[in-house]
């Protein structure tokens, strides 16, 4: 072993010894390349590790730099929180229905074909670029149904003018026939029974006969225009009905995660959105309030994903219920959510929160014959400790993973406050 790599581990001993830190595989390895860096000496393991860091994703990489990670093993929490390659094939399948135009069929080619090209690759959803071009189908959706739509409104819109057509039609021909009804009138008072009396009413009556047999053919006229339209109207409104339906369920399938029913990241993110801007005009108070299941991966190891899919749709169920409606609550990612709970005084807040941590521990959780107890670990701050809304999101992350670190089963608020 050449020297200065021997003087380098004298001085990894030496430095732990002082800072009272037992030199465990993980310290010695993080201290051993620190000290690397002052001899100016590049060893192959401290490569290795910027090497695979170089490799993640962005998200990954801020990660991995916000909480100042430098060995292997710190970084596994973060790599057990990807998407299994196998599951991403589930996840290509659940988005090629979502965006499959429920009325139009007109994106179907496009979308086949960038189908195909996911499902060879499933890991290319984590791309930005294909991110992106999912996002546009998704626009496209609700931009060729909207059309649609207004297409057959349009349709209606015509056939209420033709209607009051054919009513203009009926009482033109009505008045026409009434004209000449109030004639025949006229001639009747004006006949003189005394004299060719009789051959005067017979002719009477044969203009009276005609005039009826034309009026009720122009009313029976009407009627069959009247009752084709009302077929047409009828048959229009359903159509319409049905689309309305459509896309009333197609809006509630893109803001509303399929498993757990809270709101999709994205749209949470739109929700905060609004939030934030009411916050900025009136000063409405609110925190931000980051929860995750602990030990979630054991559970999925012990009961299998659809255990764990219960644990998960059953805990969202419990924040939806248990969270006001001018609250928000969304699925953050895997087993990890995100709320936004208005209040005014910090007992509210404080209250919400035991609720909360109440009812989850201290009830089961049924999977099947088995009965589960789970806990969760959150993070808590207030919005105007803060100068924006990201940097106060981030701290209730930081505070997140510091009930994790403290043994979980905690909720730290911003104050040092734990429940």
């Amino acid at each position: 072993m050449p020297a200065d790599i021997k003087d380098i581990a004298k001085d990894t001993i030496r430095n732990l010894f002082a800072k009272n830190i037992l030199p465990t595989p993980n310290e010695y390895h993080k201290e051993f390349c620190n000290v690397a860096k002052t001899y100016d000496l590049n060893i192959k393991e401290c490569k290795q590790f910027k090497e695979l860091i170089s490799k993640l994703n962005e998200e990954e990489q801020k990660e991995i730099k916000d909480k100042n990670i430098t060995t292997f093993e710190d970084m596994i929490p973060i790599l057990l929180n990807r998407v299994a390659t196998k599951n991403l094939k589930t996840l290509t399948s659940l988005f090629q229905e979502s965006v499959t135009p429920s009325i139009s069929i007109g994106l179907d080619e496009s979308l086949t074909k960038f189908s195909v090209k996911i499902g060879n690759s499933p890991a290319l959803l984590f791309e930005e670029d294909i991110q992106k071009e999912m996002q546009s189908f998704i626009t496209k959706r609700f931009e060729t149904d909207q059309k649609i739509v207004k297409q057959k409104t349009a349709e209606i819109a015509k056939l209420v003018t033709l209607m009051g057509q054919y009513l203009n039609d009926a009482i033109s021909s009505s008045g026409n026939s009434g004209d000449e009804v109030s004639s025949i009138k006229d001639e009747i008072k004006a006949i003189n029974l005394s004299e060719n009396g009789l051959e005067e009413l017979t002719n009477l009556q044969s203009k009276l006969i005609s005039a009826a047999m034309s009026i009720e053919n122009e009313m029976h006229q009407v009627e069959e225009k009247l009752s084709s339209g009302k077929t047409h109207v009828e048959e229009l409104e359903a159509k319409v009905k049905k689309l309305e339906e459509e896309l009333d369920k197609s809006k509630k399938e893109s803001i509303k995660d399929h498993l757990t029913g809270v709101l999709t990241r994205k749209a949470f993110e739109y929700e905060a959105n609004k939030v934030e801007k009411n916050y900025i005009r009136n000063s409405t108070q609110y925190a931000i309030v980051f929860f995750d299941i602990d030990h979630f991966k054991a559970i999925n190891d012990t009961y299998g994903h659809a255990g764990g899919d219960m644990i998960l749709s059953t805990f969202g169920k419990i924040l939806s219920k248990y969270t006001r409606e001018l609250d928000i609550v969304g699925r953050y990612g895997g087993e990890e959510f995100v709320a936004i709970i208005h209040f005014n005084l910090k007992r509210e807040l404080l209250k919400y929160l035991k609720r909360i941590k109440s009812i989850v521990t201290e009830n089961n959780f049924v999977y099947g014959k088995y009965k589960i107890r789970i806990t969760f670990s959150a993070g808590v701050t207030i919005r105007n400790d803060h100068t924006s809304f990201d940097s106060a999101l981030q701290k209730a992350d930081m505070l997140l993973y510091e009930a994790k670190e403290a043994g979980r089963n905690k909720i730290i608020l911003e104050d040092n406050t734990i429940i």
